[in-house]
């Protein structure tokens, strides 16, 4: 009889500054997987309604309960925020705590500035899927960050979805071009989908159940398909067929590769511009 699969180790203490749509959304991953000791610091009460009866909310910094000592300090507010937030929180680098910070533009270097020397620091990008455990997530581990605290992160951000780790932090811009904005591009997808089909006179009602449906179950058979996106392209079709015309518009030398390249390009560096 097989060994008994061992349950899963209880999530250390974590402080959370600020709850938001991904904040909120990492937040519920956490309370899935147990944890036992959650701080959020959120200004809004309606954000943090959800969560008011299964964690420990606070204002703001100055509130968070006296001897809370977080293993986890994981930064989701604003970017524009951050130089008030963070060295708020430099007592916790000090004492050791790692800090994950989801927030866009603000680099290693700049957070270390901020919280001192002495802060050990991953950047993450997740994306909006996040909200229903869909989410994709590339993750960069600042200097000093130890084996250990980089697993504790890896845990932390698997709970929201898929988690990648790289090498290089500038790689951190293109992944917010293509997987953090990616989620719109899809959508948009949606939207232009529901508006052609109107326009070929289908009713409104049919035309978005139809566009929904397409685009959620293309992404579910992509993501269960071991074959790459282009042959489940091709695979779709049929020589001399509908899909073919299509696809010959589309596909033409002008037109959504090339559009989509430079729509990359740009958001990649739009992000290198918040970044400084």
């Amino acid at each position: 009889m097989p060994a008994p699969t061992p349950a899963a180790s209880p999530l250390p203490p974590i402080l959370l500054v600020g709850c938001g749509k991904m904040g909120g959304a990492m937040l519920e991953g956490w309370l899935e997987r147990g944890v036992r000791q959650a701080v959020v610091v959120e200004p809004q009460p309606a954000s943090v309604a959800p969560f008011a009866d299964r964690v420990t909310v606070c204002a703001g910094v100055e509130s968070i309960p006296a001897g809370f000592a977080p293993a986890v300090v994981v930064l989701a507010t604003k970017p524009q925020q951050a130089e008030a937030a963070l060295p708020a929180c430099a007592a916790f680098a000090r004492a050791g705590a790692l800090f994950v910070s989801i927030m866009a533009g603000k680099t290693v270097a700049g957070m270390t500035a901020l919280l001192g020397g002495e802060a050990r620091v991953v950047r993450a990008m997740p994306n909006t899927p996040a909200a229903v455990r869909q989410g994709f997530t590339a993750a960069f581990a600042g200097p000093g960050v130890t084996e250990e605290q980089r697993a504790l992160a890896d845990t932390l951000l698997a709970a929201i979805g898929e988690v990648a780790w790289l090498e290089e932090e500038s790689l951190i811009d293109p992944v917010t071009a293509v997987s953090g904005g990616g989620p719109a591009y899809v959508f948009l997808l949606a939207e232009v989908l529901e508006k052609a089909a109107i326009e070929q006179g289908l009713p409104p009602e049919l035309a978005r159940r139809m566009a929904r449906r397409t685009v959620s179950g293309s992404g579910a058979l992509l993501a269960a398909s071991p074959l790459d996106a282009a042959q489940l392209r091709v695979n779709v079709t049929s020589p001399k067929g509908t899909t073919e015309r299509a696809l010959n518009v589309l596909m033409a030398p002008e037109a959504w590769p090339k559009l989509m390249s430079e729509a990359i390009a740009a958001a990649t560096a739009r992000s290198r511009e918040l970044a400084g």
